[in-house]
């Protein structure tokens, strides 16, 4: 690639981000998977785009004993490896220079003293100015003894001035609604809500943003976009792997914890929200909370019949073997932690009364998929409804009148992962004296337009250095998501309690991996005539 065509989309992503301020950044578990495998590539990658000055100052804290040369060695390697990074000795140079290190545990108030000397150090060797970014790159066990001596040690400033201190904090933010509520109050004892960051990276892929855009920058679909003519709406997020050697983490979390509370319910909001009055951070937060708050609770004796969970037994998933959940290293015998979960979720407001939304999740599916999918409603007249008039369609359901209804609706499904993009479903004449129907795609892939879409916390990290929260979420919208999985987990709770005092240990269903759940997920959507569109592709 010549030095002009490189100089020429620098200048591009400039013209669409501002470049950050100076600042120090520093990265709790700068040893760990995260910080190696995505923050700091992702840091790299701003610096090569010039969208990070010189004076943007990294600093690596772990329990690791590591000097600068040793952290900037490892940095390295995994630039080298990863490879969503395009590595440049020349950029390499210029950025490693900004990498230091100090070792230091997270609940010793002496490390913490250590940092403030380090970081005070540097600011002034580096003219870096005062503006800090913390961020907790860490076991969740953790984020409360790091924001106690962030507090303690001096090196939280409320913003004055013009400079800034802003903490960036992982998930999973609490274990149900009490934790998540306790986790706040803790946190927003040292810092201001403002300066709060819980970051959730599927908010950063620009597909999950591009739904906004769809929905918001097109007329032709937001006046479409409500009970009126939508039928159901089915939100996936599918793994191909199994927990692969991490079953004791898994056992503490599960399906619903992991995913669910995060990653499907921000979908929703995005899917569902209002227009808010403007594309800044209240607004839009504003609109996703009033959305989530809509959302249906379901009382204990509710759940199952709302709410469907499952374990992968053996099977085969994308070509590999996998053994059962149970047999898994950490996994108990009798662990009832599901590994799928689908939920039929009502919305209980305007727009969406009486639209199903489908959300289901699971581990060791046939493939990874995270998809959005939106049914129309039938038109209200079909002027080719007849035995002869769908042709060439290979039959798609276990009823053939559910089959024929679901071919004759018009699907749009935005692909957050993988082979981002865009497609709409509608009907076509097949060519020829009869009027055979056939299902058509009209297709926008996102890499044939605009080349691979970039890492999302790219987008998120200077997001963050910038001060633009908007795709971050805020205390009230993390709380009132834990109050709706809570909800669930109380059912659970119920359901395994009514088993122990009657027939005996409660058994989850279970899926051979490398299929697309239980029986019993299909059943939710089969009661209204319905299929997982997914698995029929």
């Amino acid at each position: 690639m010549s030095e002009g065509i490189v100089l020429e989309e620098i200048l591009d992503i400039q013209e669409q981000f501002q470049v950050s301020p100076p600042a120090l950044m520093v990265i709790f578990g700068a040893s760990g998977d995260l910080a190696n495998r995505k923050l700091l590539p992702a840091l790299y990658k701003l610096a090569q785009q010039r969208l990070l000055p010189p004076n943007f100052v990294i600093l690596g804290y772990a329990r690791s004993p590591l000097d600068d040369a040793e952290f900037r060695s490892r940095a390295r390697s995994s630039m080298v490896t990863n490879s969503e990074v395009e590595f440049q000795s020349g950029a390499w140079d210029a950025f490693a220079p900004r990498l230091y290190y100090i070792s230091g545990g997270y609940d010793e108030f002496e490390g913490f003293e250590r940092l403030r000397e380090k970081i005070s150090s540097l600011e002034e060797q580096l003219s870096v100015g005062g503006n800090r970014l913390y961020y907790l790159s860490t076991p969740p066990s953790v984020y409360e003894p790091i924001i106690s001596y962030l507090g303690a040690a001096g090196l939280v400033e409320h913003e004055s001035g013009g400079e800034w201190t802003r903490v960036v904090i992982e998930k999973p933010f609490g274990s149900d609604l009490a934790s998540a509520h306790k986790l706040n109050d803790h946190v927003l004892s040292v810092f201001d809500e403002d300066q709060v960051y819980r970051i959730d990276h599927y908010l950063g892929k620009e597909t999950v943003q591009n739904v906004l855009v769809f929905r918001f920058a097109n007329g032709i679909f937001e006046p479409i976009w409500n009970r009126n003519y939508v039928d159901n709406v089915q939100i996936t997020v599918a793994e191909s792997i199994g927990v692969e050697g991490r079953g004791g983490y898994y056992e503490k979390s599960g399906a619903l914890r992991d995913m669910v509370q995060n990653h499907l319910l921000q979908l929703v909001a995005l899917t569902a929200m209002e227009p808010p009055i403007a594309f800044e951070a209240k607004a839009v937060r504003d609109q996703k909370v009033n959305l989530l708050q809509a959302i249906r609770p379901l009382q204990p004796d509710e759940v199952p019949d709302y709410v469907v969970r499952a374990q992968y037994s053996a099977g085969t998933a994308a070509t590999r073997p996998v053994p059962a959940y149970l047999e898994e290293e950490g996994v108990a015998p009798d662990s009832t932690t599901e590994t799928y979960v689908a939920w039929r979720v009502e919305i209980d407001n305007w727009r969406w009364q009486g639209v199903p939304f489908y959300l289901r999740t699971g581990k060791a599916l046939p493939r990874k998929a995270t998809e959005i999918s939106v049914t129309f409603r039938r038109a209200p007249h079909l002027l080719f409804d007849s035995t002869d008039g769908l042709d060439g369609v290979p039959f798609m359901g276990p009823h053939p009148a559910m089959s024929r209804e679901s071919l004759s609706r018009n699907v749009l499904t935005m692909r957050i992962q993988p082979d981002e993009g865009i497609t709409l479903k509608t009907l076509a004449k097949r060519p020829g004296p009869s009027v055979n129907l056939t299902p058509v795609n009209l297709e926008f892939t996102y890499g044939h337009s605009f080349g691979d879409p970039p890492d999302a916390y790219q987008r998120l990290l200077l997001d963050v250095v910038l001060g633009d929260s908007t795709l971050f979420t805020r205390r009230d919208e993390v709380e009132i998501a834990w109050q709706r999985i809570t909800q669930v987990l109380e059912g659970w709770h119920m359901q395994e309690s009514l088993a122990a005092n009657g027939s005996g240990p409660y058994r989850l269903p279970n899926y051979p991996a490398g299929t697309w759940g239980p029986s019993e997920s299909g059943d939710l959507l089969a009661r209204e005539g319905q299929h997982w569109i997914v698995d029929r592709e």
